[in-house]
């Protein structure tokens, strides 16, 4: 199959699927932006709201007028409908332990740990910090949080002490949640004592703190330090009012990983958000309440938010979690979850798939995943190679993939195919969202001309984007250096746009490589490298000392691939074929793995590092610090 092929949907998917009708985008189109109504119909409101977008200048309010609960419309309405005896929530342990909530079952507890939280001084418009792994007493704090109005601000539970104070001091939280501790790769890791140092160094007081006993070693607990079952146990039976919360209320707070810079704090609200994260989980990831669901991601960053908590179980679906590692105890540990929960649909990171073709095509080969119906992309662009695997040796050439780009600030998905309408073409994410405005502009803020690089603007409002945009402010200072008329998200990514309209994400504008005066796109260079048979994954930096060279590319390899001289070579013929000399590596360095954060991205700072001798500092953000210290041993000794 040609990499540049255009794919047709099965027609077996698109007789079930929610949205088959591609006059979906006139219909926004000449109806925005009260074509949102349909989002908002996903929803039930407290009052109806009176405009959909009273006004398309800021201050955008969505929704003005109504009130809403989020965690009435995850868990009570579905119990009310009828549904309370299907499962909402099916999670393992890292050592195999499960536990299925039903709805009724979520209902209970989210009650009564709202109850608990009031009791400790828990009021509306209190921010609550959740500093806690992939358990089920995450989602069900988050929710309970949203039943009496108190924003949550989840903190990624592998972040360090001082990424925890600082994101206190910037919710300005003086609650928090935690836990003794959880594993990973079997090692367990202790989170107490990390949110005790971080209780210490933040500049302002914690009034109380709760600690869920999932090691069972729970320390010696502190004057305003509570376990969690003990609060729960305490409040057994309570029942706690939702609290109505105007559309334009917080829902919660979260911060961008801050692997460029200082972490960026987001807010998102109540009404659009959850409007646009259950549309979307509906029209694009095509979820039912019949459906079970999974996916990869980790709470603690904003795809876990948005589509492991509040998209699926707005819609009454079941959520499969997991406890860490896809590889951990074995390889096969997500096909196994696939097989053993019947999943429907499942929804992941492409630097997850490119573990999943570098460890044994044999492992899902060998388990019966012949219940997915659709598969999805998250985090950053897949590159052909990698999808047409992911199509091929999971979905069977059955599944539709929806490659979805959006962002922390977007709230939500923005572009991508809709599976039941459109073609795919692997490698673009495709075509903007009904209703959503995208488009590809030069810095001069004129659209570029077809599968030409440019900037990545969102051109109109949308419900799920975040209190700052709502209310006219840009994001960023790299805004002020477009040019373009009119209100406008600057992205921070490149993009190119075909003739049928659909976008190819690039990566980030700053993840360049000046190589003697021009400025390389890195995604370009190591989708080249990656397009080599036996290559899986690659990355692209630049070295400083223009006479050692202008780029060092790192990159893993299929399992039983060796890297040599001859590979070296292929890999820079590719390059030139497909860029020019200009782009061709200098050196490449074979490496079992890249540095990434938790949420899978590749962390260039520490190449940077690693190329230039220079110290690399702090790796508490990465899922494999060891790595680093390998590098740097293998470049050194190189």
């Amino acid at each position: 199959m040609a990499e540049d092929e255009e794919i047709e949907p099965p027609s077996s998917f698109v007789e079930q699927a929610t949205v088959t009708d591609d006059s979906v985008y006139d219909e926004f189109e000449e109806n925005w932006p009260d074509c949102w109504a349909r989002a908002a119909a996903t929803l039930d409101w407290f009052d109806p709201y009176e405009s959909v977008l009273p006004d398309d200048e800021p201050p955008f309010e969505w929704f003005a007028g109504g009130t809403l609960n989020a965690c009435y419309n995850c868990v009570d309405r579905h119990v009310e409908a009828g549904a309370k005896n299907r499962v909402a929530i099916k999670w393992e342990s890292h050592v195999g332990e499960t536990r299925t909530y039903t709805y009724q079952d979520l209902y209970r507890e989210v009650n009564e740990f709202a109850a608990a939280l009031r009791a400790q001084g828990v009021e509306e418009d209190d921010v609550v910090t959740l500093y806690m792994p992939m358990i089920p007493e995450l989602p069900i704090a988050m929710l309970a949080c949203a039943r009496i109005g108190a924003p949550h601000n989840v903190v990624f539970a592998g972040l360090s002490a001082d990424a925890l104070a600082t994101r206190l001091e910037s919710a300005d939280s003086a609650f928090l949640v935690t836990c003794d501790g959880y594993y990973r790769r079997g090692s367990a890791i202790f989170l107490k004592s990390k949110a005790d140092d971080a209780r210490l160094k933040a500049a302002h007081d914690l009034e109380e703190m709760v600690v869920v006993e999932h090691l069972g070693e729970t320390e010696h607990l502190g004057a305003g330090q509570h376990t969690y079952d003990e609060l729960v146990d305490a409040h057994a039976g309570a029942a706690v009012d939702p609290v109505e919360r105007d559309a334009d209320d917080v829902l919660f707070l979260i911060h961008t990983s801050g692997t460029t810079g200082e972490p960026k704090r987001v807010e998102h609200v109540t009404g659009g958000y959850l409007a646009h994260v259950a549309w979307t989980s509906q029209t694009v990831l095509d979820l039912t309440p019949e459906d079970t669901y999974l996916c990869t991601a980790n709470i603690g960053w904003i795809s876990g938010h948005s589509y492991v908590v509040y998209g699926p179980l707005a819609l009454g679906a079941t959520a499969v979690m997991y406890e860490g590692t896809p590889n951990y105890p074995e390889r096969d540990r997500i096909w196994d979850l696939i097989e053993e929960n019947a999943v429907d649909v499942f929804y992941t990171a492409p630097t997850a798939i490119r573990s999943f073709m570098k460890w044994d095509t044999s492992l899902p080969a060998s388990r019966d995943l012949s219940s997915l119906r659709l598969l999805g992309t998250v985090g950053e662009p897949i590159d052909p190679r990698a999808w047409h695997w992911y199509y091929e040796h999971i979905g069977n050439g059955n599944c539709p993939i929806v490659d979805t780009w959006w962002q922390t600030e977007t709230g939500g998905m923005m572009i991508t195919t809709l599976p039941g309408v459109e073609k795919m073409k692997p490698g673009s994410a495709g075509p903007p969202l009904p209703g959503v405005g995208a488009r590809v502009v030069d810095g001069r803020g004129e659209e570029v001309p077809v599968d030409e690089a440019g900037y990545l603007v969102l051109t109109r409002p949308w419900p799920g984007m975040p209190l700052a945009l709502r209310h006219g402010h840009r994001w960023g200072e790299e805004a002020a250096k477009l040019d373009v008329d009119g209100w406008h998200y600057f992205t921070g990514d490149g993009a190119k746009v075909d003739d049928d309209g659909y976008i190819t994400v690039l990566g980030r504008v700053d993840d360049v490589i000046n190589v003697s005066g021009h400025r390389l796109g890195t995604m370009e260079i190591e989708s080249a490298i990656v397009g080599v048979e036996g290559v899986v994954e690659a990355a692209v930096v630049s070295v400083d000392d223009a006479e050692a060279g202008g780029i060092h590319a790192y990159v893993t390899l299929e399992t039983g691939v060796s890297g040599d001289d001859d590979l070296r070579e292929r890999i820079a013929a590719h390059v030139r074929e497909r860029i020019g000399p200009i782009a061709t590596p200098d050196a490449v360095v074979f490496t079992p793995d890249l540095p990434k954060t938790r949420s899978g991205k590749i962390m260039r700072r520490f190449l940077e590092n690693i190329t230039n001798g220079e110290e690399f500092g702090d790796t508490s953000a990465l899922q494999n610090p060891e790595i680093v210290g390998e590098l740097e041993s293998i470049v050194r000794d190189g």
